[in-house]
């Protein structure tokens, strides 16, 4: 009935592991720029700049020791790091327990584990705009009450 926290993290490392990678930014590295890929891009160190992603099928890793500095548009992205910046998904976005975002998510699917944190909107687009362009339609979600 109920899992133990070591199994669920090795499940959690699994799925990660499974991810098509074709690009792997290790630990002790960092990238002051922008940077533009295509495929899978798996990332344990840091970035400052913007990621985009060429293709509709990319895929972003960000490990729990990787950090981004800018905006993300990619179509699908697992983070279990931390994201000082907005996110734009028109595919899949997977938070893993201590994945950080400090920015807007835009989203067409997500999944989120106890203990991830949005400290701000989540926002699903409704229709498929694409992860390089701004939302068309879009509803917000918010945690708060709205005032009466």
């Amino acid at each position: 009935m109920f899992k133990n926290k070591k199994s669920s993290s090795l499940d959690n490392d699994q799925k990660i592991k499974s991810a098509k990678i074709d690009t792997l930014l290790g630990r002790g590295t960092t990238i002051d720029g922008d940077i533009r890929f295509s495929g899978g891009l798996h990332i344990e160190g840091m970035i400052k700049g913007n990621l985009t992603a060429d293709d509709k099928d990319a895929m972003l890793v960000l490990s729990e020791h990787g950090h981004i500095q800018g905006e993300v548009r990619v179509p699908n992205i697992v983070v279990n790091g931390t994201i000082d910046g907005d996110v734009f998904a028109n595919g899949k976005v997977e938070l893993y327990e201590k994945a950080r975002v400090c920015g807007d998510v835009y989203y067409n699917l997500l999944e989120m584990a106890v203990g991830s944190e949005v400290n701000g909107k989540l926002v699903r687009q409704k229709d498929d705009t694409g992860y390089a362009g701004t939302p068309a339609v879009s509803e917000a979600v918010s945690a708060e009450p709205e005032p009466s």
